[in-house]
């Protein structure tokens, strides 16, 4: 009897050690091959990470101090610096744009002697774009006609210089130099750029207020001024808000020859193939020409560019990099 308890316990013992390694390999298989969905949450926490836009310890804007431990400034700023952080696409367009772009922009304003912070205006007008708006605003400046026309910018339908990057810049830069002078700060006068210095100034007298974050103005316009300083932020160390773009990636800036006509030009296309550019690209990098003609009846000279010979090649401009590999900073 003894001998068959001892075989019966010995069997039993048999199988509960069976089960516990079989409840062992089936936890460890499945530990080891997880579901396809759980592979797919595990991928989302490793790689989908978001994180608040870190704001800067101070800030100017045009040499003019911002406000940043005012909460209601911190928070306007964070909201424009989060909205462009995470529009990827159109973030990175930007960055792109900007390396072939800004350099020529920074120049024009250091020929004029304005701050280089009146580069993020333009960012933020047009996102380095030959755009036009729903109110007929055009160009990097986004001037309106009438207004272009005020400050000498010719703007007809087959010529308008609002699209002519030296030309619009100066223009900008008279525009918001004497709106500085007249409302007493940079901030105050990239507000008036978006909304109109008359309505500010309504705004201004009715609040008995001249300081630009204090002043209740419409969203949009209040708004403006905080986009500005966040591109400004942004495009200054975009690594740091998770934007990693090589310098190979970017749109690289071409080389132009230029040509001067004081005529009139009746077929633009036959006119570009006799200066040695494909009509499409002489297009893309002529936006002032609207129309496939040009009348000229006071003899006004015209500059045109016409692309360089190996100006199409991308390996040949990025060649002149010295170092493609490295990241904007």
């Amino acid at each position: 009897m003894k001998r068959n308890n001892w075989i019966l316990g010995l069997a039993i013992a048999a199988i509960v050690l069976s089960l516990t390694t079989i409840c062992l390999q089936i936890f460890v298989f499945a530990k080891q091959k997880p579901t396809a969905e759980q592979q797919y949450r595990d991928m989302i926490t490793q790689h989908l990470h978001h994180f608040s836009a870190p704001l800067p310890e101070s800030l100017t804007l045009c040499g003019e101090s911002v406000p940043l431990d005012n909460v209601f400034v911190r928070e306007a700023l964070d909201r424009e610096l989060t909205s462009i952080m995470y529009q990827h696409n159109s973030t990175f367009l930007i960055l792109k744009r900007s390396f072939r772009f800004l350099p020529e922009i920074e120049r024009l304003l250091a020929k004029e002697n304005a701050p280089d912070d009146l580069k993020y205006l333009a960012v933020a007008e047009s996102a380095l774009s030959d755009v036009t708006s729903p109110a007929k605003a055009s160009g990097f400046w986004q001037f309106m006609p009438t207004t272009a026309k005020e400050y000498g910018l010719e703007v007809t339908n087959e010529w308008d210089e609002r699209y002519d990057l030296p030309k619009a810049t100066k223009a900008a830069v008279k525009y918001l130099t004497a709106s500085k002078s007249r409302l007493g700060s940079w901030a105050l006068a990239c507000a008036a750029y978006n909304c109109g210095e008359n309505g500010l100034r309504q705004r201004m007298k009715q609040q008995n207020c001249n300081n630009y974050w204090e002043l209740s103005l419409n969203s949009e316009t209040s708004r403006y001024v905080y986009r500005i300083l966040a591109y400004k932020i942004l495009m200054e160390n975009p690594r740091q808000y998770g934007f990693n773009v090589r310098k190979k990636d970017c749109y690289q800036p071409l080389e132009y020859r230029e040509v001067v006509i004081d005529s009139t030009i009746t077929d633009m296309a036959a006119f570009a193939q006799k200066i040695g550019c494909p009509y499409k690209y002489f297009r893309l990098i002529n936006p002032c020409v609207r129309s496939n003609k040009l009348t000229n009846k006071t003899n006004k000279k015209y500059t045109f560019r016409t692309l360089e010979k190996d100006s199409l090649s991308w390996a040949y401009l990025v060649s002149k990099l010295d170092n493609p590999e490295e990241f904007l900073n």
